[in-house]
């Protein structure tokens, strides 16, 4: 009943989305809850947590049930009887026996808290991929955005294109304009169509590779809303590459993660020095058993008499003649009757096992340190992509700065180059230069325009903060 809800619910939210556009954090929430890799790495958190519970359970005492049925042929002692036997013999043993460590130089509870750090490490690691996956989906978002202004560009210069050809036309036929004009116009038309069909495939592309990141396999109509984008250089202000670094030290999953795997390899040093110390153990048993041997005596019967000797008189000595009555101890009796019960203290002290401890003690020192080395390279890099970012969100506001002034003048441009076509006095390839250059402009200024936006994403994923406008 419980897997028919959530289908039932997901069907609808799929529906729900179908008729709605998407948001970037609509997008990132259902990439986040459907990416397979994530699913992975948190079924393998799992297996570190179980370690954790194994590893907590290895301090608590060992206890072993056991049984053994057992038929002895040829002449053997009875354990249970004391008596020679030279038949076939069954003996059934049943026994409980248990240990616990008193002391292992700490290996145990040092195995425990190698295990937990490990764990936590693992679940700094799943947010981290969760930041990049977000970041992913954020950068695959802001590319539908800019495809889809590019391919409203290209329809609009097609259409400015067409009404002019339709323009065009008609002065042809009514004698005003030469018929080369109209060629022209319309091999302009060609080329801009030829535009807007590869804006488009460009926009269904972006669509594509967004959809494959969230992992959304649905076939209904999907578009992603279009947020209202103000560029400012007080955003790039707010920004200061130091404070950013310092941020990012505190909240970055994947340094925390490092950290977790520092303390994780040191706890495992540790754990592998204590293997080194002598392990004090209690150790006790329970056990008692059966034998086909063992008997009780009913009574006694009198089978007649032997001579035993003669007196000093010549007299004979007799002697009664005797046989036992039994039967088999009943097995519930020999159960009960033969419990013994020990205990006491095992002292193991490794002396030499093959160099097996004193390896595993280099091993983990050299992992202590190359994890330490891992997290000052994690550090290294995260303030080298921090510099990057920051010159990049930089150098794409001025892009973007310079070429908003560059759609400025190519505006005008065309405004002026379209009135004095329609007067006659350019030709139509003097015309479609104009045209082309605001569309490069245009196209140049959105792409510095939602660039920026991207960068400055980056720089608050460095700082935490989350993705969204």
């Amino acid at each position: 009943m419980k897997n028919i809800s959530f289908l039932v619910f997901g069907f609808l939210s799929l529906v729900a989305h179908a008729q709605t556009a998407w948001s970037l954090q609509d997008c990132i929430s259902y990439a986040l809850n459907h990416s397979i890799s994530l699913k992975q790495s948190a079924l393998n958190n799992e297996i570190k947590q179980n370690n954790v519970v194994q590893s907590k359970a290895g301090v608590l005492p060992n206890f072993n049930l056991g049984a053994n049925h057992i038929y002895n042929y040829g002449k053997t002692v009875d354990r249970f009887t004391n008596t020679f036997a030279d038949t076939k013999v069954l003996s059934q043993n049943f026994f409980l026996n248990g240990q616990v460590v008193l002391w292992g130089g700490l290996s145990q509870y040092n195995n425990i808290k190698a295990n937990e750090y490990n764990y936590l490490s693992g679940v700094e690691l799943l947010k981290q991929q969760e930041y990049d996956l977000s970041l992913n989906v954020a950068n695959a978002y802001i590319g539908v955005i800019f495809s889809e202004e590019i391919l409203k560009i290209s329809q609009s210069q097609f259409q400015i294109t067409k009404e002019q050809l339709e323009r065009t036309q008609k002065l042809v036929n009514a004698g005003a304009l030469a018929k080369s004009i109209e060629y022209d116009i319309k091999a302009q038309l060609a080329s801009e169509e030829v535009n807007v069909t590869s804006a488009d495939n460009n926009f269904a592309l972006a669509i594509l590779s967004l959809k494959q990141l969230m992992n959304f396999d649905s076939i209904s109509n999907f578009s992603v809303a279009r947020p209202d984008i103000v560029i400012s250089e007080s955003q790039l202000a707010e920004n200061n590459l130091t404070s950013i670094y310092e941020t990012s030290l505190k909240n970055q999953p994947s340094i925390k993660s490092g950290e977790y795997s520092i303390l994780s390899s040191e706890r495992s040093l540790a754990a592998n020095r204590g293997k080194r110390s002598p392990t004090l153990s209690l150790v006790g048993t329970l056990a008692t058993g059966t034998s086909g041997l063992a008997k009780d005596v009913l009574g006694v019967n009198y089978v007649g008499y032997k001579v035993a000797g003669i007196t000093s008189k010549g007299d004979s000595v007799y002697v009664p003649l005797t046989e036992s009555i039994t039967q088999v101890t009943p097995f519930y009796d020999q159960f009960r009757n033969n419990v013994s019960k020990s205990f006491g203290f095992q002292l193991s002290i490794p002396i030499y096992n093959g160099l097996q401890t004193h390896t595993a003690v280099k091993n983990a020192k050299i992992n202590a340190f190359n994890t330490k080395l891992s997290l000052d390279l994690t550090k290294q890099n995260l303030y080298k992509n921090i510099a990057q970012a920051s010159a990049n969100a930089k150098a794409a506001f001025n892009k973007y700065m310079a070429t908003r002034s560059s759609v400025e003048a190519a505006s005008m441009s065309f405004e002026y180059a379209q009135e004095k076509f329609n007067a006659g006095v350019i030709s139509a390839f003097d015309f479609n230069t104009a045209k082309n250059r605001l569309y490069a402009a245009e196209s140049n200024l959105l792409q510095s325009k939602y660039d920026y936006v991207f960068k400055l994403k980056v720089l608050d994923y460095y700082q935490g903060i989350p993705l969204g406008f």
